[in-house]
């Protein structure tokens, strides 16, 4: 017979509600990259590019919590390399940072060099594809990094489960509003890429044994971003003055 006395625990439920504001600090990360990178796309591509994104870091966190004790072993020591050993999580968190740093500084540089758009219909195609699998890989990346955190704060994988479920929800309403900005304003998408550098610099750290903590990350993020919707209105204050 199926036990529901969890329902009335509060331990239970203190533990949900922490862990789902965990996951949702955590997967700021992964709304910043995928509201940056669907901006290449047409806005109906890039709608179906950020729904697939949050669909498959939703699978890709569940699968990993129903494989708790393999996704434990990724943090036994591999190898030893100058005195600091490395795993496998150490190493995915080092390929991962290193593609978001490659990633974020060849955008920067399109950017300011000035990238020459694919306009043919075969060239989009291929350029949903190329995105939807840097997504993928982005998200498997953040969701070792975000489930291995939150190994230990929740005793219930069902507990693990519906705050990662609750957390993609709102990852979900909160990305199209933030892709929408980044893209009406595009001084904000060099904002979000700076932002990208740092946390990529932020993964490789991590996997070379320095941890910086998270905390630091997203109150400079949260300072910048307050910054230049600052700009962002200023600027539209002085557009109607000068109309």
């Amino acid at each position: 017979m199926i036990s529901f006395d969890w329902i009335t625990d509060p331990a239970i439920w203190a533990s949900l509600v922490t862990l789902t504001a965990m996951e949702i600090v955590l997967g700021i990360d992964n709304i910043v990259f995928i509201s940056v990178i669907v901006g290449k796309l047409p806005p109906e591509r890039a709608t179906r590019a950020r729904q697939l994104g949050l669909a498959m870091a939703l699978v890709f966190r569940i699968l990993l919590l129903l494989s708790l004790f393999w996704l434990i072993g990724l943090t036994a020591p591999l190898f030893t390399l100058f005195g600091e050993a490395f795993s496998w999580r150490d190493l995915v968190l080092i390929a991962g940072g290193a593609f978001l740093l490659f990633k974020a500084t060849l955008e920067i540089h399109k950017d300011v060099e000035g990238g020459h758009g694919e306009t043919t219909t075969a060239k989009v195609y291929a350029g949903f594809a190329v995105i939807v699998t840097q997504i993928a890989a982005i998200d498997l990346v953040f969701s070792v990094d975000s489930i291995l955190t939150a190994i230990g704060m929740a005793e219930h994988v069902g507990v693990m489960i519906a705050a990662v479920v609750i957390a993609i929800a709102v990852m979900y309403v909160a990305s199209g509003p933030v892709a929408g900005f980044i893209d009406r304003h595009p001084t904000t998408r060099m904002l979000a890429l700076a932002f990208l550098l740092m946390i990529g610099i932020a993964l490789v750290a991590d996997g070379i044994g320095f941890h910086i903590p998270r905390g630091y990350l997203y109150a400079a993020m949260a300072f910048s971003a307050i910054v230049e919707v600052l700009n962002v209105l200023a600027r539209r204050n002085r557009q109607k003055q000068g109309a």
